[in-house]
């Protein structure tokens, strides 16, 4: 039986900006308040017809959750870490959708204390998610944040740990971001604006008060700035962070300060410069400064002071062209260094003191790298909470090998794996193959692609291959796409498909230079590579020209989105996730969440300039009237990045002018937001649901 698609109702709504008149007659779809009739009325009748569409493909959705989450271990629990002179670990139990937060008492592991558990805190609610958790520095007490609506709005709660007893006390309006004082009744955290969900006060909250009484400490006058905050790594500092896309400012206050006393002060660390982006440590009377000062690709600086005079700041790491310092930790006498070289994460560990060929702890003092010997991975600092220990934590994956927690004595070079996660009892790593590529765009540029495919299924043949292909992409604010591990794509390898990652302009894969390629007036560049990657990957044989397709997420979504208004033929099928694709209404609008924040990143059309070049590529603008491959759009009702209007009126205008019978689906989840669903296995069900809809598409 057929099903027939709702076509929405058309209301013309004028806009003009710059002489340029755009009629929207979709607008009517937004509801700020998500009460309209009209509007739920409509998004009920695309669910339905989504679901009615899709029921041919039960059978199939619920095998593959079943294969995914037959990869999750139903009792797990994360490698414990010490703080503080206690082992915290998360735990999963079988049946259960949210961790037991847990510790145990050094040496003691048999003495297992319950701080959270997050069954029971959901327990009732349509979504919910664990923010930010913190024990108090007497290890007494427990500051937790959580979500219930799935607007990355966050209530802040208390719980002691000597009693179990919850407070009654609630900090509303917070972004979750939250930090203990040194004196165990005074913490910090970050106020956002209701509307606009702007993460922009800082406040100081004594506990047994009422929130009225907290006191204003910080507060960010500009707009396109987010302000955070965070522990130093001596514990003296609550570090004060705002940031934009292109500059940073970071301000200090003391965290040993007592709940009676005067509103401390706010000290400046270094004034805010256009274009200067720096971020701070503190540890052992020394400030450690990432900083952009003397390249895009960032140096590691030390001072005693602050830093009113970069002259005071001694280079410890000086700026490369060809590498990017991502990231750096310290220890007690040990410097480790997060960096990227030729789109690959790598780790360094220096001596923190320079000692000339001196010895430590009886070895040889000297620089180490850890080395890697797959041709695509990723690889992370995990969680390393006491700097006096000789044993550096991170984590591994590549594309055919799952997470591994490994710890290496820096002193030592001893190395022992903590755990791998689970794959399934029948999973090999060997079954499978990854290939890193090099693709010459259309300017000359070589852009990475990162591929892996189940061996034996691969049947490469330049123009006659039958394997469907899957390339994703994202390809913006410098974020970079790292070529990890996936227990859940192994349904899509293990039926043939191979995947692709492209790493195109936007994100920061091959440095700062790469981001710097594929923002504002240098956005089609991120297009561009998309294009051209697909069509060297299926002339090179990696896939059926017949059987491509497309998946990408948030802005993820808006690069596939914009690729298929200029290249649709390329693709039978697209899956486009939360994606932002009314770039330019959304842009012009500041009371919508997050909007200002992101002018560096796609420019301010209330510009002429920008406004033009926006709109050439803006998918909801540029829809026309042609073949558009199948599509499967998703978004949530709550989501406060990419509000669920924009993939529903891009929908609505696909279907009044496309050309093709092609399938054009939207979901909207009325419990969600931009993450999706919240818990252990429901988000399998919406990853499910789309790979149905792919495998059925890529049939022979």
């Amino acid at each position: 039986m057929s099903v027939t698609p709702p076509f929405a109702q058309k209301i013309p709504h004028l806009l003009m900006q710059h002489n340029d008149i755009r009629i929207d007659h979709y607008h009517w779809l937004r509801d700020d308040e998500r009460t309209s009739p009209e509007v739920l009325a409509y998004l009920d009748q695309e669910n339905h017809y989504t679901e009615q569409t899709l029921a041919p493909l039960a059978e199939l959705q619920d095998t593959l959750y079943q294969e995914m989450i037959a990869r999750l271990r139903l009792d797990d629990s994360s490698v414990p870490y010490r703080k503080n002179g206690y082992w915290y670990q998360s735990r999963y139990q079988s049946g259960f959708e949210y961790a037991l937060i847990e510790r145990y008492p050094d040496g003691q592991p048999q003495q297992v204390d319950l701080l959270l558990d997050g069954n029971e805190r959901a327990a009732g609610q349509d979504y919910y998610d664990q923010g930010q958790l913190a024990v108090s520095p007497n290890q007494q007490l427990l500051a937790f944040a959580e979500d219930f609506v799935s607007r990355r709005e966050y209530q802040i709660r208390f719980k002691s740990l000597i009693t179990g007893e919850l407070y009654d006390e609630v900090l509303e309006h917070t972004s979750g971001n939250l930090v203990w004082a040194n004196d165990n009744q005074t913490l910090f955290y970050v106020h956002q604006d209701p509307e606009t969900l702007l993460p922009y006060r800082v406040y100081r909250h004594t506990l047994g008060t009422p929130q009225s009484q907290d006191v204003l400490l910080y507060e960010e006058s500009d707009p396109s700035f987010y302000t955070s905050i965070y522990k130093s790594r001596s514990q003296d500092y609550v570090v004060v962070g705002a940031w934009s896309t292109l500059t940073s400012e970071i301000s200090l206050i003391s965290a040993n300060i007592g709940a009676n006393e005067p509103t401390p002060a706010v000290r400046l660390f270094l004034a805010r410069q256009r274009g200067h982006e720096y971020e701070v440590e503190h540890y052992q009377g020394q400030f450690y400064v990432r900083s952009n000062k003397d390249g895009v690709n960032f140096g590691l600086y030390q001072t005693a002071e602050l830093a009113s005079c970069l002259d005071l700041w001694q280079t410890r790491v000086p700026a490369r062209a060809e590498v990017l310092l991502e990231g750096f930790t310290l220890f007690k006498d040990w410097l480790v260094l997060e960096e990227r070289s030729q789109g690959l994460t790598q780790l360094r560990q220096l001596p923190r003191t320079p000692l000339n060929g001196q010895q430590l702890n009886g070895q040889p003092t000297s620089e180490h790298q850890i080395h890697f010997d797959d041709p695509t991975y990723v690889t992370w600092l995990d969680v390393n909470t006491e700097p006096d220990s000789p044993w550096l934590r991170y984590g591994y994956s590549s594309m055919t090998q799952p997470v591994t927690l490994y710890e290496i004595n820096m002193d030592t070079q001893e190395r022992r794996e903590l755990k791998q996660e689970f794959a399934g009892e029948q999973f090999s790593g060997a079954d499978y193959r990854s290939e890193r590529i090099l693709v010459r765009a259309r300017d000359g540029e070589q852009v990475p692609v990162s591929l892996v495919y189940k061996a034996r299924l691969f049947k490469r043949a330049v123009n006659n291959t039958t394997n469907p292909l899957l390339i994703y992409g994202y390809g913006a604010y410098g974020a970079s796409m790292d070529s990890d591990f996936s227990a859940s794509r192994l349904s899509l390898l293990d039926r043939g498909f191979v995947y692709a990652i492209a790493h195109v302009r936007g994100g920061e894969e091959l440095g700062r230079n790469w981001y710097e390629q594929g923002r504002l007036l240098s956005k089609q560049n991120s297009f561009n590579d998309f294009i051209d990657v697909t069509q060297a990957l299926v002339s090179q044989g990696y896939g059926d020209k017949n059987r491509v397709y497309a998946a990408g997420g948030s802005a993820g979504g808006l690069l596939v989105a914009g690729v298929i208004n200029m290249a649709p033929q390329l693709y039978h099928g697209v899956v486009a996730a939360v994606p932002f694709v009314d770039v330019v209404t959304t842009m012009l609008d500041e009371s919508i969440p997050l909007t200002t924040g992101e002018f560096d990143e796609w420019g301010n059309p209330a510009e002429a300039e920008f406004y033009h070049y926006i709109k050439s590529y803006s998918p909801y603008d540029q829809v026309q009237a042609q073949a558009y491959p199948h599509l499967l759009v998703t978004t949530g009702f709550h989501d406060s990045q990419v509000q669920y209007w924009e993939p529903a009126k891009w929908v609505a205008k696909l279907r009044e002018l496309k050309t093709d019978d092609n399938l054009l689906l939207l979901h909207c989840d009325m419990d969600t937001g931009h993450g999706g669903k919240s818990g252990r296995f429901e988000a399998y069900h919406e990853l499910a649901r789309e790979y149905a809809f792919l495998l059925e598409l890529a049939k022979p």
